[in-house]
């Protein structure tokens, strides 16, 4: 399989209330799945049942911070729905505090929305994934570990941690099941609360989003996605000779 189908079972879209979690969730009806939507706020989630196409956006107000709420959503999903074929891990916040305004608690409280958020879903989705033998996680993530800005203390150390998390899981389960693709897309700098004023629609950057969720061929595997195009792995010395010599020259893939 290289491609998931709305025959291969539903799509979960969490953070699916608003912004791009209400694009990519939209954009997957509009595909012909059947979208399961979590959020904290179920007006949200109406609101996004409302433009997606009829019948095929299920909201489910969940608070994916919550680990216990997340394994019941997950158990009713797939006692409700069949399994579990795609999981778009889009829940995050960003409450732009300085540290010297954050406390330990409200630090703790975007880790657990951002990085334990992912890893709660994820593992619910995979119990179903892991009996298929196949299916799909797609998180959205950010360089911004990598060069945090002022005033994003929890939110850069959690998105962060989050990309560790990808590669955490690839590195238990790709021998094991290869048939279950899991990578990280950055979506760019988008015109949403969470955003910039001038930065891309989330329409516009989720049509590359479901493409990459819907591609579930092994080799995407760990890669990394930013906007339409696949950032590649630096390579070391040894690495750019050997390409040298054989003539080789690795080219990103773009969606």
């Amino acid at each position: 399989m290289t491609r998931l189908t709305p025959q291969d079972g539903i799509a979960v879209v969490t953070g699916a209330g608003s912004g791009l979690g209400r694009a990519l969730a939209t954009n997957l009806t509009e595909q012909g799945f059947q979208v399961v939507g979590l959020g904290r706020r179920l007006a949200a989630l109406e609101e996004t049942q409302a433009i997606a196409q009829a019948g095929r956006f299920i909201p489910m107000p969940v608070d994916v911070a919550d680990p216990e709420a997340v394994t019941r959503a997950f158990a009713k999903i797939r006692e409700t729905h069949g399994a579990i074929a795609l999981l778009i891990n889009n829940a995050a916040v960003y409450p732009r505090k300085d540290v010297l305004d954050e406390t330990a608690t409200s630090f703790m409280h975007s880790v657990a929305v951002n990085l334990g958020g992912t890893f709660a879903c994820s593992r619910a989705a995979l119990d179903s994934m892991v009996e298929t033998g196949h299916g799909r996680i797609l998180n959205v993530a950010t360089f911004a570990d990598l060069d945090p800005l002022p005033a994003s203390s929890a939110y850069s150390v959690s998105k962060g941690a989050a990309r560790i998390l990808t590669r955490a899981l690839i590195a238990d389960l790709a021998d094991r099941f290869p048939g279950i693709v899991i990578s990280d897309w950055m979506p760019g700098m988008l015109k949403t609360t969470m955003g910039i004023p001038d930065g891309l629609r989330p329409e516009d950057s989720a049509k590359w989003g479901v493409e990459l969720a819907l591609m579930c061929d092994p080799s995407l595997t760990g890669s990394i996605f930013e906007m339409d195009r696949e950032v590649l792995p630096p390579r070391g010395l040894k690495g750019k000779i050997k390409d040298a010599v054989l003539m080789r020259r690795r080219k990103a893939r773009q969606l």
